[in-house]
C-alpha cells in the first residue's frame, strides 16, 4: 500500500535538489568538484525517494552519489 509523503520526506528531497542547484552555480569549482557535488544531490534525493525520506538512505545517497560523481571525466572515452 502506498504510503503518504511526509513533511521530512520533502525536506529532505528540497534540500537535496538545492545542494544540486547551488553546485552547479559555482563557477570557481574544477569540474571534477562540480561533479561530486552534483552527484551528491542528485544521490540525496535519491535516496530520500527511495527510502521514504529516511535519513539514513538520504546521506548514503550523498555519500554514493558523491562518488559516482566525482569518478565522472567527461574527457576520458
Amino acid at each position: 500500500m502506498h504510503q503518504p509523503r511526509t513533511s521530512s520526506h520533502h525536506s529532505a528531497l528540497l534540500a537535496a535538489l538545492l545542494l544540486a542547484v547551488a553546485a552547479t552555480g559555482c563557477s570557481n569549482m574544477s569540474r571534477r568538484d562540480q561533479n561530486t557535488a552534483v552527484g551528491a544531490g542528485v544521490g540525496a534525493a535519491a535516496g530520500a525517494i527511495l527510502t521514504g525520506g529516511g535519513t539514513l538512505g538520504t546521506l548514503g545517497g550523498a555519500a554514493v552519489g558523491g562518488v559516482i560523481g566525482n569518478q565522472v571525466d567527461p574527457k576520458k572515452k
